[in-house]
């Protein structure tokens, strides 16, 4: 692993101005150092801002800010960075963080290998927006498709590891076409890799590292793209079988850094507010309302919708994730809305469900009530002190659930698995960098300070089924907020998103 001197050339640029680093070029790289009318014994009244350079083949240098990377920089996009970030709020000192932890985490001369995603095609030529690979982001924040990390330990202690990173090189005629990517000269100096390559000649690269690992951790398969084939077959020819890596990284991501909690709280206090702000109008399609929620996530400094979101009029908020949202709403209905925003790839998930003419019935007042106040009590269990895990608050949300609807005359004593008709899911799930987030971490470990989870209670009355009382039959209401865990008590992050029947009725006053 390199010095700290090193990991600071990103996570510290900031304090560039306080130092007095020499200027040391790396392959065609000058780093920027203190113009001399900014000594560093009389800092400027002014912020300075640190720049990048690069030399050409002449003897001139271009500024980072004038050239074109595969993602935003801190040089050319400062009003989405701020210096020190990689991605919007975390810095490569956290991500150098992370991948200590992991190579911390792995035995003696322990290798973990992880692939890029790929870009994926809608049709034909039509592809979507490029999503990276969630366990490569958090250990690397490099968003770009065919590319390989690589994290060996190489000693006992934290920081004892070195980081290689194999991508494209530069390659102006092909970036004509597709847009810029970063190269393997950024790959090293901003994104902080010990070691770059050409991903077109990984197969002669890798060799030479892995012979010196005692154990490999990869969730490269043959059929993974680009690399797949080469990964596995040369593992197999160096009799290196391979344990999954996705284990270890989800443990690690499972707890979530004070960066990443603000980024989610931010994400989902302009989500909240934007669900508020659509309660306040009256609508008269699923589209309008869908269009609008994307466009206040949006307009409000988040990257877009979090995910493909439901706008259920009536009925159809049965159906758990309807994402057709192409009807017209019933003004006598309610409208359940599944709908949250990203920032900095970190999701929130809000659920809200509300009369579209702004005023509750009866019968639509006494369901949302019920879900209402078993909603409340899980999300205060949410606390490391609670010493319960999200399949206990489960449980506890399907006792609560039964205790007010039996309030309400539902009949639910004789079994038939009417409670798995009403209440079909669970009540939440870890939440972070994907919306269903870290697979495979077990819903019954203990909650613990920096979990984010939802809590997500729900009640579907089906409409044609006489089992359950006429005036609720058709009726569906899910009240959804994410949550993070604390030592005795939770931090809301959707609490903008008013949820109280009166909040709610006086936006229509």
């Amino acid at each position: 692993m390199k010095l700290p001197q090193a990991v600071l050339r990103q996570c510290s640029r900031h304090l560039r101005s306080q130092s007095n680093w020499p200027l040391q070029p790396r392959l065609q790289f000058a780093k920027s150092i203190i113009p001399a009318s900014h000594p560093s014994s009389s800092p400027p009244s002014t912020p300075w801002r640190p720049s990048r350079t690069y030399a050409t083949t002449t003897t001139t240098t271009v500024s980072a800010a004038d050239l074109e990377f595969g993602q935003p920089v801190y040089e050319t996009h400062p009003h989405i960075l701020q210096p020190g970030e990689l991605t919007p709020g975390i810095t490569a000192q956290e991500y150098h963080e992370r991948r200590s932890k992991l190579a911390f985490a792995l035995p003696e001369n322990g290798i973990a290998i992880l692939a890029s995603s790929e870009l994926k095609y809608r049709s034909g030529a039509v592809f979507f927006p490029f999503r990276q690979d969630s366990n490569f982001l958090y250990l690397t924040g490099f968003s770009e498709p065919d590319s390989l990390a690589i994290i060996q330990k190489t000693g006992p202690k934290p920081g004892d590891y070195v980081f290689h990173l194999f991508c494209r090189p530069k390659d102006p005629r092909a970036e004509q076409w597709s847009g810029p990517w970063s190269g393997l000269q950024a790959a090293e100096d901003v994104f902080n890799a010990d070691f770059t390559g050409d991903i077109a000649k990984v197969e002669t690269l890798l060799p030479p590292i892995l012979r010196g690992a005692g154990k490999v951790y990869t969730d490269i398969t043959p059929s993974t793209p680009v690399t797949g084939q080469l990964v596995t077959t040369l593992l197999s020819h160096l009799h290196l079988p391979p344990a999954p890596l996705a284990g270890l990284v989800h443990s690690l991501r499972a707890i979530k850094s004070p960066a990443e909690i603000s980024n989610m709280r931010h994400a989902g206090r302009v989500s909240g507010r934007a669900l508020t702000s659509a309660m306040r109008r009256s609508w008269s399609s699923e589209k309008d309302l869908e269009a609008y929620l994307n466009y206040a996530f949006t307009s409000h400094g988040l990257s877009g919708p979090a995910y493909v979101p439901v706008i259920a009029g009536g009925s159809r908020g049965n159906m758990i994730h309807y994402v057709h949202n192409n009807r017209l709403l019933n003004q006598d209905d309610m409208v359940l809305v599944d709908a949250g925003g990203e920032y900095g790839t970190y999701i929130t998930d809000i659920t809200r469900t509300w009369p579209v003419n702004g005023k509750f019935s009866g019968p639509q007042r006494d369901l949302y009530e019920a879900v209402l106040t078993v909603q409340r009590k899980m999300v205060s269990l949410c606390r490391e002190n609670a010493t319960l895990s999200l399949d206990q608050i489960h449980r506890a949300t399907e006792a609560g659930l039964r205790e007010q609807l039996s309030l309400l005359g539902f009949d639910l004593s004789s079994g038939g698995g009417k409670m798995d008709v009403l209440f079909p899911h669970h009540v939440g799930h870890y939440v972070g960098l994907d919306v269903h987030d870290t697979p495979g971490y077990s819903r019954s470990l203990t909650l613990r300070q920096g979990h984010a989870v939802t809590i997500e209670p729900g009640v579907y009355v089906p409409q044609d089924d006489d089992r359950f009382p006429e005036h609720f039959r058709g009726l569906a209401v899910r009240i959804e907020d994410s949550v993070v865990v604390d030592v005795d008590s939770p931090l809301i992050l959707t609490t903008e998103a008013v949820k109280e029947v009166v909040d709610i009725e006086a936006l229509r006053e």
